[in-house]
């Protein structure tokens, strides 16, 4: 029998009752970021890893923990909040050990609260592990249920700790690494990068067959690195040397570094939505530059839909480069229109016009003499649920803006996603239901263009049959993203109760 390892989960506890911002709070939502670290001549970790999640704080900040070894045991935090609040001395003191594994989270499954941050603790076979991942599992609640009627007890909602106990109950069959990493990518479907660590000094480190969540790697003298973005690499000075393939398992001990692939064809179908929004443009991400791909996007814009303007404007901060692109395009010059408020947090905000086009002056805040009596391109990287664009452009509109015309660095969203995007219902994506001219009417824009999925597929430069397009064309890349479309598309209805529908047990 698996045996799930509640922590003592410490002094943030008392807030682990609240709940998960409301659809309305933000067009799209940051997923994960996992980070994984051995140190070859045994030097503490928990510093690089407090380093290493600072530089992944913007793929998520409800929660962060880790979990270290130092060959015998395994030490760990996970607290709800963000990562300089969680790690100070006390908790980085605590966390002895040569290696170990990182996590900052934005809940795609589960309610958010500190029962459901990561690292998750189990054991098998006397032996303990602990698991991170970044991504979301499509037949969560399918595998959750069969789990439970053989008697496994969950103490979450959360689906790394299905992934560790399908990884135990693997482990405690035939105890090897690469075999129970092997057993765990047959049970479950959709989209997972994963760190490990044992407590006797192993890391294991494996990616989904259709590698669509990201995982790189990298080396210094001393240590090798696994992170979602090598961000986190450049912070510790280690040289990116690559990412994980489709379906491969690593397992660094004292006796090296071994590779294996043990699962899928080696095809990969990698989210675009990184190259658009969720990772930092200063990181390479399967062998592309962000910031190259969305200086491309907005070179591809200005191409496609010219127009007569006094200045290109972003929405801070990801549509910044495709400003840059769009501008030397197209001849206008770039403008800082509108300041972004840095020391506003997440808020909470009831789902009426009024309080929403507050959240958004909180955040946001026009330079009139930028844009009072001109013509500004106002350049996004997406329109999500259309909930945030409209105020935004009021916001400009009555600062004396001339014209507004609003150009969206992705392509229009049309279905849910089911490996890590918090976009559970066709309800909610305003261009399934809505054409461009009846959006770009609705926010109140001069003109909307967004940029085409040929464009797009072009920018980031890879064989559009190895990217994951599913949210533009319904195009899902694994069985059973491609049946819950089916049946959310059936059921117009996103599931029960406010339950995601991959979350539920039917």
């Amino acid at each position: 029998m698996v045996a799930i390892i509640s922590p003592n989960y410490g002094k943030n506890s008392a807030i682990a009752g609240r709940g998960a911002p409301s659809s309305d709070d933000f067009e799209k939502r940051e997923y994960c970021g996992a980070f994984g670290i051995f140190s070859f001549s045994g030097k503490p970790v928990a510093t690089d890893i407090y380093m290493g999640l600072m530089n992944l704080q913007h793929r998520g900040q409800d929660s962060a923990g880790a979990a270290t070894s130092d060959g015998k045991n395994i030490a760990s935090v996970r607290e709800l909040g963000m990562v300089a609040e969680i790690f100070n001395e006390k908790a980085i003191a605590a966390l002895a050990g040569h290696v170990g594994i990182g996590h900052v989270r934005y809940p795609t499954i589960g309610a958010g609260g500190v029962e459901d941050s990561q690292p998750f603790v189990a054991t098998a076979r006397g032996k303990k592990f602990a698991l991170a991942h970044n991504g979301n599992l499509s037949n969560y609640g399918r595998v959750k249920k069969i789990m439970e009627q053989t008697g496994y007890k969950f103490c979450s909602t959360c689906d790394a700790e299905l992934i560790l106990a399908a990884f135990v109950e693997a482990y405690e069959k035939k105890p090897d690494l690469f075999e129970a990493c092997s057993d765990v990518m047959k049970k479950i479907d959709g989209a997972y990068s994963v760190v490990l660590v044992t407590d006797s000094g192993e890391l294991v480190v494996f990616r989904d067959p259709q590698a669509i969540r990201p995982m790189c790697w990298g080396r210094s003298d001393d240590k090798i690195v696994f992170a979602s973005e090598s961000v986190a690499l450049d912070i510790l000075n280690c040289e990116l040397q690559g990412d994980l393939a489709p379906g491969e398992v690593v397992v660094v001990s004292k006796e090296g570094v071994k590779r294996k692939i043990v699962a899928g064809e080696g095809k990969p179908r990698h989210c675009v939505f990184e190259y658009v929004y969720f990772s930092r443009p200063d990181s390479k991400m399967d062998g592309k530059w962000v910031y190259e791909v969305r200086h491309k996007l907005g070179r591809a814009l200005a191409r496609k839909a010219p127009v007569k303007a006094d200045y290109v404007v972003a929405v801070p901060d990801t549509a910044r480069s495709a400003v840059a692109g769009y501008s030397q395009e197209s001849g206008i010059p770039v403008a800082e229109g509108l300041i972004k408020n840095r020391y506003i947090g997440r808020t909470f905000i009831m789902p009426s016009q009024k309080k929403r086009m507050d959240a958004i002056k909180l955040k946001l805040n026009v330079v009139r003499q930028v844009v009072e009596g001109k013509r500004i391109v106002l350049i996004d990287d997406s329109i999500v649920r259309g909930t945030t664009m409209g105020p935004i452009v009021k916001l400009i509109r009555d600062a004396g803006a001339k014209e507004i015309h609003l150009r969206i660095t992705c392509p229009a969203v049309i279905g849910p996603c089911f490996y890590g995007i918090d976009l559970p219902t066709y309800k909610e994506l305003i261009a399934a239901n809505k054409s461009a001219e009846e959006i770009c009417k609705l926010v109140g824009a001069d003109t909307l263009v967004y940029e085409t999925i040929d464009d797009l597929v072009e920018s980031i430069g890879m064989p559009r049959e190895q990217l994951c397009l599913g949210c533009l064309n319904e195009d899902y890349p694994t069985e059973f993203g491609r049946e819950i479309s089916k049946k959310i598309k059936a059921a117009q209805a996103g599931g029960k109760d406010g339950i995601r529908v991959w979350e539920e047990q039917g």
